[in-house]
C-alpha cells in the first residue's frame, strides 16, 4: 500500500468497539485486510502482506527484532556486562545513570529493577501539564520507597499550551509531539548538567515492537515542531525544552558519549507480571491504558487519533504482545471489541482538554472535524535523518573494521617486543615500529569514520 494524500477527510471512526476499517491517507479503493498472524490491518497506510496474509510488521519482528532480543541466558550475560560498565563509569559519582519516569508501567518497573541491580539513578519527571493524579502518586510512591532522588521539571504551561494548540490547528496525526519532545529534551538536559552518561530506558521489544510509521512522525524533529509552531502558534518560546538535530544525533551520543540502554530487552519482561509486582510491592496503581498516565495521551489515543484518522493504537500495542507471545491473536481481537471510552469519560475528557487549552468544546470539535494533514506538508528533517542514519551505520561498520585491522599489528608488535626483550635492541625497535603502525591504522579508521559522518 501507499500513502493516498487525497483521502484526507476525517475517518469519523466508531469508538464503541465496532471494527475500524477505514483510515486517513488510505485509498477508498483498498480492500480491508487483517494480518493472519497478528492483528494489524489496512488502517496502516503502508502495510503489506505476503501470500499467506502475514504483514510486514510480523516479518520485521522476525528478521530484525528477534535477533536483537535476549530474554534468555545470553541476555543475562549481556545484562551483567551492561551493569558492570555502568557501575564502573559511576564509581565515585553521585549517580551512575538517569531515568525518565512518567508513572507508567515500563518506567516504573525499570526504576525498581535498576535499584535491585545496584545502580544509583537520578530520576527525572517532566510535568507538561497533563499528569493524571495516579501518575503523580505512582512516581512519588515508588521513588520514596526506593529511596532515590527525584527531580521534577515543570514545563511553562503557557508555552506548552501554545505548542499544543499549534499542533491541533495543524491537523497532523501525531499530537503527542510537543509532549514527547519536551520530555526527551529536558531529560537529556539534566543528564548533561549532571554529567551522566547513561540513560536507562523502559522501552522494550516485549510490548513495543510494532508501531506503524504512517501513524505519526518523529517527535525529535525540531524543524517540524518549530515550523508548525511558527505557522499556528501565537507566542515566542523562551523556556520550552528543545533539542536540535545536531545535539540529539551527534553531540550527545558521539561527542559526549551518552548511551541509551534498554535492559528490559535482556530479561523476561512480562507486562502483566510487572503490573502485579508494582501493585503488590510498590504501591503503584493502574490508570486504564498504555500511556494513559497522561490525561492528554488518553484523549489523543482514545479519541482524537482513532476518530479523526482511523488509527487505533491499541492494534499496535496488542499486536506487539501477540508477536512477543504474551497474548494470543484471539485474545487481542477480543480486546479490540471493547469501547475506546466508556460511560461519561469521553465527555469529561473533552471538557477537561478544552478548558485546559483555553478553547470552547465547540472549537475543539471543529478542529477535530477539519481535514487531516500529513506531516510531510510541513517543513521537516526526514531526509536529513535518513542520510544521517545511513552515514552513521557505515561509520560504525568502518570503525569496527578499523579496530579489527589495527588490532592485528598491535598483537604482532607486542609479540615482537617480547622477543626484543629477549633478543636485544633491534627486536625492541622493530616491535615499537609495528605498534606505531597500529596506531596510525587506528587513527586512519577514526578519520575515515568522521569523514563518513560529514564532520
Amino acid at each position: 500500500m501507499t500513502i493516498d494524500l487525497t483521502n484526507a477527510l476525517p475517518a469519523c471512526a466508531p469508538l464503541d468497539g465496532s471494527p475500524i476499517t477505514e483510515a486517513a491517507f488510505v485509498s477508498k479503493d483498498s480492500l480491508y485486510q487483517v494480518c493472519t498472524r497478528c492483528i494489524m490491518d489496512t488502517t496502516d497506510p503502508l502495510i503489506e502482506f505476503d501470500e499467506d496474509g502475514v504483514c510486514n510488521h510480523c516479518k520485521y519482528f522476525e528478521n530484525n527484532i528477534t535477533p536483537a532480543w535476549f530474554p534468555n541466558e545470553e541476555g543475562a550475560r549481556k545484562l551483567a556486562a551492561m551493569l558492570a560498565e555502568v557501575k564502573a563509569y559511576g564509581k565515585g559519582k553521585e549517580y551512575d545513570c538517569i531515568i525518565g519516569m512518567s508513572g507508567g508501567i515500563d518506567s516504573s518497573y525499570i526504576a525498581v529493577k535498576v535499584v535491585e541491580w545496584g545502580l544509583r539513578p537520578l530520576v527525572v519527571h517532566v510535568d507538561a501539564g497533563w499528569n493524571s493524579e495516579l501518575a503523580v502518586q505512582n512516581i512519588e510512591e515508588i521513588t520514596r520507597r526506593l529511596g532515590i532522588d527525584l527531580v521534577t521539571h515543570v514545563v511553562d504551561w503557557e508555552e506548552m499550551k501554545d505548542v499544543q494548540l499549534a499542533f491541533m490547528r495543524s491537523n497532523v496525526a501525531n499530537q503527542d509531539v510537543p509532549q514527547d519532545h519536551a520530555f526527551f529534551a529536558a531529560l537529556y538536559s539534566y543528564a548533561i548538567k549532571s554529567d551522566i552518561k547513561y540513560v536507562i530506558s523502559g522501552s522494550n521489544f516485549a510490548t513495543e515492537s510494532i508501531l506503524p510509521q504512517a501513524w505519526g512522525y518523529n517527535a525529535m524533529d525540531i524543524k517540524h515542531l518549530e515550523s508548525i509552531h511558527k505557522e499556528f502558534g501565537t507566542r515566542k518560546l523562551k523556556s520550552f525544552p528543545r533539542v536540535g538535530f545536531w545535539d540529539f544525533y551527534f553531540r550527545f551520543p558521539m561527542v559526549k558519549g551518552m548511551k541509551v540502554l534498554a535492559p528490559l530487552n535482556f530479561i523476561e519482561y512480562d507486562k502483566e507480571e510487572a503490573m502485579r509486582i508494582l501493585e503488590r510491592d510498590w504501591g503503584w496503581r493502574y490508570y486504564g491504558g498504555k500511556h494513559y498516565e497522561s490525561r492528554w495521551t488518553r484523549f489523543f489515543q482514545g479519541y482524537y487519533l482513532p476518530y479523526k484518522f482511523g488509527y487505533d493504537k491499541r492494534k499496535a500495542h496488542l499486536a506487539s504482545l501477540v508477536v512477543a507471545g504474551q497474548m494470543t491473536r484471539e485474545q487481542a481481537l477480543k480486546e479490540l471489541e471493547k469501547p475506546l471510552y466508556t460511560g461519561n469519560m469521553l465527555a469529561e475528557d473533552k471538557a477537561f482538554v478544552s478548558k485546559k487549552l483555553g478553547i470552547s468544546e465547540e472549537e475543539l470539535e471543529k478542529l477535530i472535524h477539519e481535514p487531516c494533514r500529513h506531516y510531510s506538508e510541513f517543513p521537516h528533517n526526514e531526509g536529513q535523518f535518513e542520510l544521517w542514519h545511513g552515514r552513521y551505520q557505515k561509520a560504525l561498520a568502518l570503525r569496527s573494521k578499523a579496530k579489527q585491522i589495527s588490532g592485528l599489528p598491535k598483537v604482532m608488535g607486542n609479540k615482537v617486543l617480547a622477543t626484543g626483550r629477549r633478543g636485544g635492541a633491534y627486536g625492541k625497535a622493530l616491535g615499537n615500529k609495528v605498534l606505531r603502525q597500529a596506531v596510525r591504522m587506528r587513527n586512519y579508521g577514526k578519520a575515515a569514520a568522521r569523514k563518513m559522518l560529514g564532520r
